[in-house]
């Protein structure tokens, strides 16, 4: 994606293949003097038996930036936390195992339940925001980068990158998005080819001034899990607990900072990770849960902001969504073409169809309950709650270490 086009909203920072890795890392590495980068890693427990995760810790066994990584070890047994502890422990940086379904972990969230701030649920976006509530109570890093434990592409450099916007105090974004080209052995990103890129331009199309609407187009890969943040922001943004993640953290930022403190940044030439089933049939599994869960993100920011949600409105936005889709599959069939991928058009016009009944039913699901609103608190509302809440964030994976180790 070597070009040089800027969008007129916010910086665009490009690969343009000049600066080699050493360079790239001795530069981070200067500047860590004066900043220091946490990296945050949502793990499934099941991912230390997966292709990915390995890899990527013999690649961060070489970085020298980071000066904390905090691992949020989700649907995890005791057995599991053990085995953890002893996984991560040959990496050179603070490492700390956040066991989100240890007994401690278990009593802070039932405390937290209690107050009516949030009950545990599990999934990544749960596990952001506790692993960035513990971050917080640390109080040791100023900035901080998320990746996912599935890439299988990762290397050094895509790290380096995604750092680069945060960590460097001249260059000093306070939030940066990855993007990439998601492609394997054919066009990867379903979600965001079939889904996003159409059914924006049809939301655009039925409200032509809606703003958050054009600052959400501006993104090359909005459902891109890979961002760095000064942490700071993390205090004040509220973390979906769903599949609408990406989005809704977009739409915080949108919400927090100005556009001149954000940036998208392309992370790497190649990007594969872990592939979600359609599961056409299943509106609460795979890519069509996604789906709903992006839908509701958006129609309740818009909401927020003037935009009459109405039954005619869903159905006009999904009649527009589907022609709008079939005429970027054709676009998607050329580009494939000229690249020599291979292109099932059958299955990327049943992916759109299934997408627009995933579309409508979300949209649906939206008017029957207006009030539902999939967000965590941000952490100034729970240290309001709980004064003594920063302290327990930052000793609890030690204290586990402790008793469990």
């Amino acid at each position: 994606m070597s070009d040089f086009h800027q969008h007129h909203l916010f910086t665009t920072l490009h690969r343009l293949e000049r600066w080699n890795l050493e360079d790239l890392e001795a530069s981070l590495h200067h500047a860590a003097v004066h900043r220091r980068m946490a990296l945050l890693l949502p793990s499934l427990a099941s991912e230390m038996d997966g292709e990915a995760l390995p890899k990527i810790l013999e690649h961060l066994k070489d970085v020298t930036y980071i000066h904390r990584i905090v691992v949020a070890l989700d649907r995890a047994t005791k057995a599991d936390y053990l085995r953890a502890l002893e996984f991560f422990s040959d990496l050179p940086q603070e490492t700390t195992i956040l066991w989100l379904d240890g007994p401690r972990a278990t009593g802070i969230f039932k405390r937290f339940e209690a107050r009516g701030l949030v009950k545990r649920e599990g999934g990544k976006g749960q596990a952001v925001w506790f692993a960035l509530g513990h971050l917080l109570g640390m109080g040791d890093c100023q900035a901080v980068a998320l990746h996912d434990c599935d890439v299988v592409t990762y290397d050094r450099y895509l790290l380096a990158r995604l750092c680069f916007p945060v960590l460097r105090p001249d260059i000093d974004f306070k939030f940066a998005k990855a993007y990439y080209a998601r492609i394997s052995d054919r066009l990867n990103g379903r979600v965001t080819r079939l889904f996003i890129y159409p059914f924006l331009t049809a939301l655009r199309n039925f409200f032509p001034s809606q703003p958050f609407l054009e600052f959400l187009s501006a993104f090359r890969y909005p459902l891109a899990g890979e961002m760095s943040m000064q942490l700071d922001l993390a205090r004040h943004i509220r973390i979906p607990s769903d599949w609408g993640l990406e989005v809704g953290i977009l739409a915080e930022v949108y919400h927090n900072i100005s556009t001149k403190e954000l940036c998208q940044v392309d992370v790497a030439g190649r990007y594969d990770h872990k592939h979600q089933q359609l599961s056409a049939g299943n509106p609460n599994q795979g890519l069509m849960r996604m789906v709903s869960d992006i839908t509701g993100s958006i129609l309740r920011t818009i909401a927020a902001e003037g935009a009459k949600i109405s039954p005619a409105m869903l159905g006009a936005v999904q009649a527009s969504y589907l022609r709008l889709a079939q005429d970027y599959i054709e676009r998607y069939a050329f580009d494939a073409a000229i690249n020599g991928y291979p292109f099932d058009r059958d299955l990327e016009e049943r992916s759109a169809e299934a997408f627009a009944r995933a579309f409508y039913s979300a949209g649906d699901r939206y008017l029957t309950n207006l009030l539902h609103v999939p967000l965590l608190p941000n952490w100034n509302r729970v240290v309001s709650a709980f004064p003594d809440a920063p302290g327990w964030m930052g000793d609890l994976p030690y204290d586990d270490k402790k008793e469990f180790a």
